[in-house]
C-alpha cells in the first residue's frame, strides 16, 4: 500500500508557512515560507491609528506558493499520495463577503478599499465598539453573552470590527451579505464553495471571538445585536448556527485547485481553526500544560477535561470553548497583544536615524540590532539597572482585555543604555505572561508546565530564561521550526483518515522538546519582587487613563 502524506498551512501575521509531513513518523519532508508582499510594503495599514488590514490576494498567492514549492521538493510520488490538507490562521481576522462568499476586496470596485479587506487580529480601531458591546452585555437585562469569553469583549474580535466597518463605510455595508473569518474562507475557497451560507464555520473562531456557544444554541439573539446598534439588525440570520471542530472535513479539494497545486483530486480539506489552537496541538498540548505560541503576540492555550472544569468560568481570558482545540476537551485561550512586536518596535525606534542610509546597508545594520542587544542585555543586572517597563504597547489582551491601555518605560536616567531598556522590555513581556498564569490559577485551573513554540521561543535564549525565572517553571521549547503548521498537519491526518482522532495523531506527529530552560532560584527571588512592582505600576497606569 502506498504511503500517505498530509499538508499543514499556517497563516501568520507576516507570512504563510506550509509543510508536507509523513504522518506515520511525524517527519517534515518539505517546508516553505511566503511573506505577504502587500503587507510587507505596509499597504492598507496605519499603525498610528492601530489599523492593520490584509489583502486577500496576499493569502491566495501565499497558498499557491507554499504548496507548489513544497510539492516541488517532495516530487510527484509523494504529492500524488497526499490525502489531507488543513489550515490555520490568525484571528479574529474577519472580512466582508458577498452572497457568493467572495471577499469584497477581490471585486474591482473594492480592490483598494481597506474596509473591504481582512481586518487583522491586531487591528484596534474598534475600541469604542468593543466598549459599547461590553456595556450593553452587562446592562440590557438579558443573558450576559460575554460569560464564556472571559466576561470582556475585545476590539480584536469579530463583532466589534464588523460594527466599526458598518459605521464607517456605506458602500461596504451595502455590498456585504455576510462576514467570514480568514480560517473559514480558505477551506471554502479550496473546496469550491460559491455560497456564503454554505461556508462551514470554525468552532474555535466562533466560540472564542463571536460569542457562539452551545448554551445559546448558536450566536447571541437577534434582539441583543439590534439593541447594540440597528446596523447589526438582520446580520445574525446571514451568518451561522452550526460550527465545526477542526478534525471535521470541510470538503474535497475543488478540481481547479487540485490541478493548479499539483495535488490529487480526492484530497480532503479540514475545517479551519486559529493558529494558536492548532499550534498547541503541534506542540503536544495536554491537560495542565500551558502552550505559549510566542511570535508577534502570544497566544496561551490550555485544555482540560470537561468533568474537571465543570461549571468553572475563568474571567479575564479570551474564552473557553468545548472542542476549540481538541474535540471533547475544553479549550481555554489567553494571550498578550504584543510580544515580539514590542522588540520590533524598539528596533525600529533605534534604527530611525538609518532612514538616510542606503537600503542594503540599513537592512544589514538592522538585522544585527536585536542580536547585539540580546548579547549586551544578558549582562545587565535588573536590580542595578533600575529600568522597569509595562508591556501594553498594543494594549492588553489578558487579563481583562483593554486595548486603550498604553505601555511605559520608567526608571531611566542619564546612565541608562539601550541594552538596559531592551532587557526591561523582555522582562515586561515575561511579567505579562505571569499575570496570565496567575489569572488561571486564581480560578482553580492547574498549570504544571509550560511548552513554548514560535519564533521568539526558538531564537531568543535570554527571553526564554527570563520567562522561566519570572514564572518559576521550566520552559520546554519545541524542536519544530514550524510547530503551528505541524499542528495543522496533525488535523489533516485525521481529516485524511490516517488517524481516528487528534490524540492518536499527536502521539506520532507532535514536536518533541528541543531544549528545557530551568528557573534559576536566585533570579526567581529577584523577579518575584520586581513582578510586584510591575503590578503596582500597571495598576497606577490603568487607573490614570
Amino acid at each position: 500500500m502506498d504511503k500517505k502524506y498530509v499538508i499543514g498551512i499556517d497563516y501568520g501575521s507576516d507570512s504563510c508557512r506550509g509543510v508536507i509531513v509523513d504522518p506515520m513518523s511525524g517527519k517534515e519532508l518539505a517546508s516553505h515560507v511566503f511573506y505577504y508582499p502587500r503587507w510587507k510594503q505596509g499597504l492598507y495599514c496605519n499603525p498610528a491609528k492601530a489599523q492593520f488590514r490584509q489583502h486577500p490576494l496576499d493569502y491566495v498567492e501565499g497558498l499557491k506558493t507554499v504548496i507548489k514549492e513544497t510539492v516541488k521538493v517532495v516530487g510527484p510520488e509523494v504529492a500524488q499520495n497526499i490525502v489531507g490538507l488543513s489550515v490555520d490562521t490568525t484571528g479574529s481576522t474577519p472580512c466582508a463577503v458577498n452572497k457568493e462568499g467572495t471577499p469584497l476586496a477581490l471585486l474591482p470596485e473594492f480592490s483598494e478599499n481597506p474596509h473591504a479587506m481582512f481586518i487583522l487580529w491586531k487591528d484596534h480601531t474598534a475600541t469604542k465598539e468593543a466598549s459599547e458591546i461590553n456595556h450593553y452585555a452587562k446592562t440590557w437585562g438579558g443573558i450576559d453573552y460575554t460569560q464564556y469569553i472571559g466576561s470582556v469583549y475585545s476590539s480584536e474580535w469579530f463583532w466589534a470590527k464588523i460594527l466599526k466597518t458598518l459605521r464607517e463605510d456605506q458602500a461596504v455595508k451595502e455590498a456585504a451579505y455576510s462576514w467570514v473569518e480568514h480560517c473559514d474562507w480558505i477551506p471554502a475557497l479550496l473546496t469550491g464553495v460559491k455560497d456564503a451560507d454554505q461556508i462551514k464555520r470554525s468552532r474555535c473562531a466562533a466560540g472564542h471571538k463571536a460569542m457562539w456557544h452551545q448554551a445559546y444554541n448558536g450566536l447571541p439573539s437577534e434582539a441583543f445585536f439590534a439593541g447594540i446598534d440597528p446596523l447589526l439588525a438582520g446580520l445574525r440570520g446571514r451568518l451561522f448556527e452550526d460550527t465545526y471542530t477542526a478534525d471535521e472535513v470541510a470538503g474535497v479539494i475543488a478540481p481547479e485547485w487540485a490541478e493548479a497545486l499539483g495535488l490529487p483530486q480526492d484530497v480532503k480539506v479540514g475545517c479551519g481553526a486559529f493558529d494558536c489552537h492548532m499550534g498547541a496541538v503541534g506542540g503536544n498540548i495536554r491537560p495542565n500544560a500551558l502552550v505559549k505560541v510566542m511570535g508577534t503576540s502570544t497566544c496561551d492555550i490550555l485544555i482540560e477535561n470537561m468533568d474537571v472544569m465543570k461549571d468553572t468560568l475563568v474571567e479575564g481570558i479570551c474564552g473557553q470553548v468545548d472542542g476549540s482545540v481538541i474535540r471533547g476537551m475544553l479549550g481555554m485561550e489567553a494571550g498578550q497583544s504584543a510580544f515580539g512586536d514590542v522588540y520590533a518596535w524598539y528596533k525600529r525606534l533605534l534604527a530611525w536615524p538609518l532612514q538616510t542610509v542606503e537600503p542594503e546597508k540599513r537592512e544589514e545594520i538592522e538585522s544585527k540590532l536585536l542580536v547585539e542587544l540580546e548579547k549586551a542585555a544578558n549582562e545587565v543586572n535588573p536590580l542595578e539597572s533600575g529600568v522597569m517597563a509595562i508591556d501594553w504597547m498594543n494594549g492588553r489582551r489578558t487579563p481583562y482585555a483593554n486595548q486603550n491601555l498604553k505601555g511605559a518605560i520608567l526608571g531611566i536616567h542619564l546612565g541608562t543604555e539601550a541594552p538596559h531598556i531592551y532587557r526591561a522590555l523582555i522582562e515586561a513581556t515575561a511579567y505579562g505572561a505571569r499575570a496570565i498564569v496567575e489569572r488561571f490559577r486564581a480560578c482553580g485551573v492547574a498549570i504544571n508546565e509550560v511548552i513554548a513554540i514560535g519564533g521568539v521561543a526558538k531564537k531568543s535564549a535570554l527571553n526564554m530564561q527570563i520567562v522561566a525565572n519570572v514564572l518559576g517553571m521550566p520552559i520546554n521549547v519545541c524542536e519544530s521550526e514550524q510547530a503551528v503548521a505541524l499542528g495543522a498537519s496533525i488535523f489533516a491526518s485525521v481529516v485524511g483518515g490516517i488517524y481516528g482522532n487528534v490524540e492518536e495523531a499527536q502521539r506520532h506527529m507532535a514536536s518533541p522538546t528541543e531544549k528545557v530552560y530551568l528557573p534559576q532560584p536566585e533570579m526567581v527571588e529577584v523577579y518575584n519582587k520586581l513582578y510586584e512592582k510591575y503590578l503596582e505600576v500597571g495598576t497606577f497606569i490603568e487607573g490614570s487613563m
